[in-house]
């Protein structure tokens, strides 16, 4: 298998559209075949308001791409044998014990009936009856009033996680599939389990074996004017979905270097807390693509990388009701442990192979691994949401055009 290097540079033209129409203040994209480097480009810039480039070692908020490195660090302890996925969660954390869930068309809050505990694997795959305060409904209403977003700078993990669970949950877990805070109290799983906070876990047991230098949760020190700006086509909030309006700006800058939350954090969500460069992340993404293994050292198994490389749902996330906001696609898609799962191309309207393994975060990052042709696909960018633009399906696109068989 080869790459078409004409059909390649359309990857630099389609991001510098991006940038010149400004709807990307600055990005990048690294393209990787069987662990060796194909393609990179960035262009654009990380500071608009100081005109510094967007390059290679830019450090950038990667929030929900968080998710799969805190899902491998679970299955890490997973194969200790130190619980089994249909564990409850109240059996490490008892404030989960006496769940209530909202009953079907609940219209207050009040109205809610007993539920069991979310299991460690419904809170892994987004079945828990959890929500995000950007989604609708009763639960992210309540979220929302209440701040419970698991930000750097609220306080610590486990205190989040108590007041989380006052509230009932939206469904019976199992009932549908809806995004979620889930794999932020996983997070907090991990701590209990391991007896470590989940930053030095992650950096003992994921970042230090992969090589991964400059990703954590605060951003690095010495990391200089490294640190990109992130921006926002909308008004107010970035994150509130729900009361979205276009400004009239399309790069709103709303969080900079020198007074950014992930300068000083202070709780460790494993949920969206990291930050980090586009090499690092490959790294990770590669690990998976080998089936457990990076940087000359093993992290998992191989079977345990295929069990969590799986569609982990009944069928398509479209088949499980949701009505959240979702980093993917949901028709053809499943989710296996800690991302999607390509189910069939032509259902979810984007070219690649059944098997791609994939995530985003909020501020437009995407990741893939194809296993079937050997490929790692990492793209960075900082705009808040990321369903402001289809760059996702493009960028997928673009790469599936360059491949010549």
């Amino acid at each position: 298998m080869s790459f078409d290097p004409t059909r390649l540079a359309n990857l630099n033209s389609w991001m510098q559209a991006y940038v010149d129409t400004k709807k990307y203040p600055g990005c990048s994209v690294l393209l990787r075949h069987g662990g060796d480097e194909v393609h990179f480009h960035a262009c654009g810039q990380r500071s608009i308001e100081t005109g510094l480039p967007f390059t290679r070692d830019t450090i950038v908020r990667i929030y929900s791409m968080t998710k799969p490195i805190t899902s491998v660090a679970l299955m890490m302890l997973a194969e200790r044998g130190l619980f089994h996925l249909d564990s409850p969660v109240s059996d490490f954390l008892p404030e989960f014990l006496n769940m209530q869930a909202l009953i079907p068309n609940a219209t207050r809050l009040d109205q809610t009936e007993p539920a069991p505990s979310p299991t460690l694997h419904q809170l892994l795959t987004h079945t828990s009856g959890l929500s995000y305060p950007f989604n609708p409904g009763l639960l992210p209403a309540e979220m929302d009033a209440r701040d419970l977003i698991f930000k750097p700078d609220q306080g610590c993990l486990a205190d989040q996680v108590r007041a989380l669970a006052d509230l009932p949950l939206a469904f019976r877990p199992g009932a549908r599939w809806e995004y979620s805070v889930g794999i932020d109290v996983i997070g907090r799983v991990i701590e209990v389990v391991s007896g470590q906070t989940l930053d030095r876990l992650l950096a003992e047991n994921v970042f230090a074996p992969l090589g991964m230098t400059e990703t954590g949760f605060s951003v690095p020190t010495g990391a200089g004017d490294r640190f990109a700006s992130l921006y926002t086509p909308l008004e107010g909030d970035a994150m509130a979905l729900n009361s979205a309006k276009a400004s009239n700006e399309t790069l709103r800058l709303v969080d900079q270097p020198g007074g950014s939350p992930f300068e000083a954090t202070t709780l460790f969500s494993g949920g969206g807390g990291l930050v980090g460069t586009i090499d690092d992340y490959a790294r990770f993404a590669d690990m998976l693509r080998n089936r457990g293994t990076g940087n000359g050292n093993r992290l998992l198994g191989p079977r345990t990388v295929d069990f969590m490389l799986r569609n982990h749902l009944p069928g398509d996330i479209a088949s499980m009701g949701p009505q959240s906001f979702a980093e993917q696609p949901m028709e053809g898609m499943g989710f296996g442990i800690g991302g999607a799962v390509v189910l069939d191309p032509a259902c979810a309207r984007t070219p690649g192979s059944v098997g791609d393994f994939s995530w985003g975060g909020m501020a437009s990052t995407f990741f893939w691994i194809d296993p079937v042709l050997d490929l790692t696909v990492v793209f960075f960018t900082q705009l808040a949401p990321s369903s402001s633009y289809p760059s996702r399906s493009q960028l997928k696109a673009l790469v599936q055009a360059a491949l010549i068989e």
